[in-house]
């Protein structure tokens, strides 16, 4: 009998400062709690709003908020630890909040940088628990609504899709295109109350993986839109600084959401096979196969965090998110997206025929990471950025 060592606790990332982890604990406190309900979610294709009311009660809606704003003061490195660690439990709860806690990390930049107005949604977040819900993945840098002046304001109209947690959802982050008689075709980047008149949720959301985020559409009828609900107007077509800030604090943490499903499925691929034996009675982890396998999965899980860690430290606290940064974040978003669909498909490999059952936690975190690859910029649009810059090409349409 061969005499095997202890095997090793579930995949953490080592954290490269000692603060990085500090809402660790209570990230996979909830997960635990989460992971109870995930499968269910998932087959039933249900919104986990307990889930968020947890998040809520713990505060970890205002995880990102500053701390002299009544928020928990996380940076966005922080974040991610936590992001990373919160997937585990449940993916879709983790991707879906992720989305409300980029644009607290956007507006918490905004306001560490003199904007004023970025404060009261900050004070909303932390004081009443509001939840903020973006259509910015859908709509990029071609929006899909339409603003016509009406009032002194706007009345926009059109369909959003990809709202992430929108039963929930107090506030939706959008843009609509606007025919200004004087600028031409400017976009618009508005923030308005879903208890709006003329917003009503189309539940569309019936997909492979992350099924429990409620990712529906939103339809949008002659919404009134005052003035001051309008943040920043954009160019029509362009990347532009605003949507270069939501790119650069969405990239990181959403990375670190496919790199904790991966880093689960290691886990229970490492679980299975130190519990299981081979046909003539040995430890499957003596086989080779099985352990270069798992080995293969290690390597892989480190190398994703460095590129995450090692853009979040190049770019430092004090960044700018210009062309060169969004450009460092997005290559780190591909890298771990890119090599958490392949550690999820080794553990699946790992483990054998068994994982390949709806019963298998391996099974959903299959379907779930290829997700991944559908959020922008995109892992293919990001190597044409990358190469753009590089070759002096312009990369304002890349989005």
């Amino acid at each position: 009998m061969v005499a095997l060592s202890p095997v090793r606790p579930g995949f953490r990332p080592a954290a490269i400062a000692p603060d990085d982890d500090r809402f660790v604990p209570l990230a996979a406190a909830l997960a635990q709690e989460f992971a109870e309900r995930a499968a269910e979610h998932d087959q039933a294709n249900t919104f986990p709003a307990d889930n968020v009311a947890r998040l809520r009660d713990e505060g970890y809606l205002r995880l990102a908020v500053p701390s002299e704003l009544g928020g928990l003061g996380a940076t966005m490195r922080q974040v991610c630890y936590a992001q990373a660690e919160l997937a585990k439990g449940c993916a879709s709860t983790a991707l879906a909040v992720n989305m409300h806690l980029y644009l607290v990390l956007a507006n918490a930049y905004r306001w560490r940088h003199g904007a004023a107005a970025a404060e009261g949604v900050l004070k909303r977040v932390a004081a009443e628990g509001i939840v903020l819900m973006t259509s910015g993945g859908s709509d990029g840098i071609w929006p899909s609504a339409t603003a016509v002046r009406d009032n002194g304001g706007y009345r926009v109209s059109g369909r959003k899709m990809f709202c992430s947690q929108a039963p929930v959802a107090d506030v939706l982050v959008t843009m609509a295109a606007y025919d200004d008689p004087a600028e031409g075709t400017v976009v618009l980047l508005m923030g308005i109350p879903t208890k709006s008149e003329g917003v009503r949720v189309v539940e569309t959301w019936d997909t492979l993986g992350m099924r429990a985020t409620a990712s529906h559409d939103v339809q949008l009828d002659e919404v009134a839109v005052a003035d001051a609900q309008v943040v920043v107007r954009r160019p029509w077509g362009k990347i532009d600084p605003a949507l270069r800030s939501a790119g650069v604090h969405f990239a990181p943490p959403v990375a670190a959401v496919y790199f904790g499903v991966a880093a689960a499925a290691r886990d229970e691929a490492v679980r299975v096979v130190a519990a299981r034996r081979t046909g003539d009675g040995q430890p499957l982890a003596a086989d080779p196969t099985s352990q270069r396998l798992v080995g293969l999965m290690e390597q892989k899980l480190k190398v994703a965090w460095w590129a995450l860690a090692g853009a979040l430290a190049e770019i430092g606290d004090d960044y700018t998110p210009d062309e060169e940064t969004l450009g460092l974040v997005m290559l780190a978003k591909r890298q771990v997206v890119t090599e958490a669909v392949e550690v999820v498909g080794l553990a699946m490999e790992a483990v054998g025929g068994s994982a390949y059952f709806r019963r298998s936690p391996l099974e959903r975190a299959y379907r779930d990471v290829q997700a991944g690859i559908f959020h922008p910029i995109n892992p293919e649009k990001t190597l044409l950025y990358a190469g753009r810059r590089a070759l002096g090409q312009p990369v304002e349409t890349i989005w």
